[in-house]
Parts: C-alpha cells; sequence; structure tokens
C-alpha cells in the first residue's frame, strides 16, 4: 500500500488559525466573564464566525464558560502555555530556609506556590513528597486546595457549587482551602494564604498529606500559619 499523503493546509486554514488567536487576545483583553457580543464588536467579526470560534476554543480548553454562562474566559490549556513560556520562579535562600524548617516539623509534603496573572505557579516543590500531578494542577485547578484559594478570593476558578460552598466554610472556619480523597483516595491538601503588605492574596503554603491530617488539620496549621506569615516579605 503506498503512504497515505501528509496533511497540507489550506488557503483558509492560516487565515482561522489566526482569528482564533485574535479571539484569545481580545479574550485576555476584555477580561473573564467577555461576551461574545463585545468579543465580536472588539474584533470587527461576524457574530456568526466568533460564535463558531468561541465555540471550538472551548471544546479544546483554550477558553471557558463563566459560571452563569454568559461569558468566556482563559482555560486551562493557555494557563499551560503561559507556564512553560514563563521564566521559572524560585524563592530566596531565605524563604527556602523557613519552608525547610516546616518540612522537617511535618513530614509531609509541603509545596510553596505563587499566584501569577491568575495562574497557580509553583515556586518550590518539596522534592521528598512531590506533587502528585503537576500538570493536572494546571489544568484542572478548582480540584486543588490552591486553586479552590484563588477561586475563593478572585471567583476566577470554574468548580461547581458544593466545592463553593464547602471552600467558603473551611476559610470560615480555619482560614485555608481544603481538598480531601478527590484527586487520591486516602490523601488531601490544604492551602495556607501568603499575603503581601498590602493584604493581598500572594501566594499560598501548602500540605499535602494522609486524610486525617486534612480533615483534622489544627496540628499543620500550628506549623504553616507563622511558616505563611514569614514568607510573606520573602516572596513579593
Amino acid at each position: 500500500m503506498s503512504p497515505e499523503p501528509a496533511p497540507t493546509l489550506s488557503a483558509r486554514q492560516p487565515k482561522a488559525v489566526h482569528s482564533a488567536l485574535t479571539v484569545l487576545e481580545a479574550v485576555a483583553r476584555l477580561g473573564a466573564g467577555a461576551s461574545a457580543q463585545e468579543i465580536s464588536r472588539e474584533l470587527g467579526l461576524p457574530r456568526a464566525t466568533t460564535y463558531r470560534l468561541l465555540n471550538l476554543l472551548v471544546q479544546d480548553e483554550y477558553l471557558v464558560r463563566t459560571p452563569d454562562l454568559a461569558g468566556f474566559a482563559l482555560g486551562a490549556k493557555v494557563a499551560q502555555l503561559a507556564a512553560v513560556a514563563a521564566p521559572p520562579v524560585r524563592l530566596t535562600a531565605a524563604a527556602r530556609a523557613v519552608v525547610t524548617d516546616a518540612r522537617d516539623a511535618l513530614r509531609g509534603g509541603v509545596h510553596v506556590a505563587l499566584y501569577v496573572d491568575g495562574r497557580i505557579v509553583v515556586a518550590d516543590a518539596d522534592p521528598d513528597f512531590p506533587l502528585s500531578d503537576e500538570s493536572r494542577l494546571a489544568r484542572e485547578p478548582a480540584r486543588y486546595a490552591l486553586g479552590r484559594l484563588l477561586a475563593a478570593e478572585t471567583g476566577g476558578a470554574d468548580a461547581d457549587a458544593d466545592v463553593v460552598v464547602d471552600t467558603a466554610s473551611d476559610i470560615s472556619r480555619w482560614g485555608v482551602a481544603r481538598q480531601i480523597g478527590e484527586v487520591t483516595p486516602g490523601f488531601g491538601c490544604l492551602a495556607v494564604p501568603i499575603r503581601d503588605g498590602a493584604g493581598h492574596l500572594a501566594g499560598a503554603v501548602c500540605f499535602a498529606g494522609p486524610r486525617h491530617r486534612i480533615e483534622e488539620p489544627d496540628a499543620v496549621l500550628e506549623v504553616l500559619r507563622p511558616v505563611a506569615e514569614r514568607l510573606g516579605p520573602l516572596v513579593v
């Protein structure tokens, strides 16, 4: 059998790719919640063309619909591309020393993440207890405590109503976000906010470990709360 001919680009395909990229740029400029009508007007594209491009980008996870279904926001794949393109974030020696002390005290996964332009950027992952799936964290942040904490402050993650309610309850009670048994059975994670001098959310110190340590987090929080406070001026 002769080999199948290699696929070739038609004259219209490069234009379609360019149009899709301009839609992504428009959503980035207009911000989360931009409607199809606003995007169409911003780009001068026909309404039907805009809807078709938006639907394709949602299907491929470059865009997501906002919870009220009225608008669009940048999706997980854009976050993954941005994370790859961005220069790696590194903690200072002083910050690493603080984190090392926490790891020695807790003997579990202690990770530090920063929130950069609405993205979760892992600045220091525990080498002895690695993150289970960093790429999934970028794709599905609402499944992790780090993403839930960010969403609680910004409303930017695609989480279901029960998760939103549970996270609000956890923050009210403990000041942290949690996830228990949803990613790995028998395990969970919690995220303690790191704030800048103005009180804005800058990042989080995250603990991942056995379920019982997340369900009853007082012992873990006794260590991590002061760590988060000490990290604030060291990472912003």
